[in-house]
């Protein structure tokens, strides 16, 4: 007997609609967007982007994580955030056409579709609510890329660190963060060493605040780590 598919199994190309940028658009649109994308999968530690590589495509990541990073003229590698699907990646790239702003590495098996960037330009100009998002993006990135020139600049590791965990323990239902991979990978996020970031996860763990395992920090006293990411630390406030 053929096989059949359930009435109940949703379309493939629904998988758009779950994209914050295309999540208004009508069905026969997400339709044509996902005739007109290219589907592709890439394995964990695979480049996706490199920095400064034509951004010809808008990609959507429709399942994994994928990290951004970038080198420095001194050898450190600086870990800019990362992200997990459904999303779509690096789309101030695309917008201004200047070539990718980090290297784009799947942290977990990912699913991607790539969407010609003539394509994603039409969204633009004949969709309000997608133009709407991009102005939102656009605003958006400026202010982070100021927030974080400030927080390199004035802010100590101990408190850049527990701005990070709070913003991450709020997103999680049992305020427990999944740490990047390794130290060193949460170091280039905050832009510093290692060693520096390791004494600053020490700090916070022995004066209670924070639990830590291998892989998972908990959030033990959030009122008290909130103190810390305004203020520094005794210790680095005296250096």
């Amino acid at each position: 007997m053929a096989s059949s598919v359930s009435a109940d199994t949703p379309a493939p190309w629904r998988a758009l609609a779950a994209v914050p940028l295309l999540a208004t658009l009508p069905e026969d649109r997400l339709r044509a967007l996902w005739r007109d994308s290219l589907p592709r999968r890439h394995h964990p530690g695979e480049v996706l982007r490199g920095i400064a590589d034509p951004a010809e495509h808008l990609l959507v990541l429709l399942r994994g994580r994928v990290c951004a990073t970038a080198g420095t003229s001194a050898g450190r590698v600086v870990r800019f955030g990362e992200w997990a699907g459904p999303c779509a990646l690096d789309k101030v790239a695309v917008i201004d056409g200047r070539g990718h702003t980090a290297t784009l590495t799947a942290i977990t098996a990912c699913s991607v579709r790539s969407l010609p960037r003539a394509r994603f330009e039409e969204l633009v100009d004949d969709v309000p609510s997608v133009r709407r998002h991009v102005l939102r993006l656009l605003a958006e990135h400026a202010r982070r890329q100021q927030e974080r020139f400030a927080d390199a600049a004035m802010l100590p590791v101990e408190a850049r660190l527990a701005t990070w965990l709070l913003a991450r323990a709020a997103a999680s239902p049992h305020a427990r963060v999944e740490l990047p991979g390794t130290q060193q990978e949460l170091a280039d996020l905050l832009g510093t060493t290692r060693v520096t970031v390791n004494r600053a996860l020490s700090t916070l763990r022995r004066d209670g605040l924070v639990e830590v395992t291998r892989r998972t920090v908990a959030v033990l006293a959030p009122e008290l780590l909130a103190l810390r990411a305004h203020a520094p630390s005794r210790r680095e406030a005296q250096r």
